[in-house]
């Protein structure tokens, strides 16, 4: 099979692969086992190799030479550093998107948005990906759109397992959206920091827990 005849496959096995990370299936830290992973999506192991080299290549998996694949799992540290530059950009995307784009596009992705909270399907509608295509700065765009992708729905799909999360943010959302259709880019810029901030402080805390458990149960276990 030719490299580009194989592209759609491989992209197609890197989709699935990351679902498997989204759920929680494959969890931080995990391997991603070639043999395993091709006998659960009937495929070779070429492709889930090429798509293990693609998750890499986007900082979600490490891969020593003669060791096993594993998902990146980031301390608390990195995170609230990664967490930080989104805080950055984003409020910078928000205030040029406010600025640039146009009546129609707002009100498309409000429709869009509205679509999918009614049907509790906003998952599939990335707010913060449709504003950074909107911002008119090719940079930012890139940043959060391909090289930052993956590694912040990762951490954030962490950050809305918090009970109640996942309500608030359809709310946030809501209200940074109301504001870029007012035209009122400061009040944008300032929902979506205290927005960023408030997921922030819920993946530190899922993130806490979660250690917290783990610790608690290897004391069992060694007990």
């Amino acid at each position: 099979m030719q490299a580009h005849d194989q592209a759609p496959l491989v992209n197609q096995i890197f989709d699935r692969i990351f679902e498997l990370l989204l759920s929680g299936e494959i969890p931080l830290g995990g391997t991603l086992n070639e043999a395993t992973l091709a006998a659960r999506f009937s495929v070779s192991r070429g492709p889930v190799r090429e798509a293990i080299k693609m998750f890499q290549g986007r900082g979600l998996v490490v891969k020593e030479p003669y060791l096993k694949a594993h998902v990146v799992e980031l301390s608390v540290s990195d995170m609230i550093q990664i967490f930080q530059l989104r805080e950055a950009v984003e409020c910078m995307s928000i205030r040029l998107a406010t600025r640039n784009m146009s009546d129609a596009e707002i009100d498309h992705l409000l429709s869009e948005f509205t679509i999918a909270r009614t049907g509790e399907n906003i998952d599939v509608l990335d707010v913060h990906v449709r504003i950074a295509e909107g911002c008119g700065n090719e940079r930012i765009r890139a940043l959060l759109c391909d090289e930052l992708y993956h590694l912040l729905r990762l951490y954030r799909a962490r950050s809305g397992g918090k009970p109640g999360r996942r309500k608030d943010a359809y709310s946030e959302h809501w209200q940074i959206l109301r504001a870029m259709k007012a035209r009122d880019a400061d009040l944008a810029e300032s929902l979506m920091r205290a927005h960023i901030m408030r997921a922030t402080r819920s993946l530190e805390e899922v993130l806490a827990n979660t250690t917290a458990d783990q610790q608690g149960s290897a004391n069992r276990e060694a007990g």
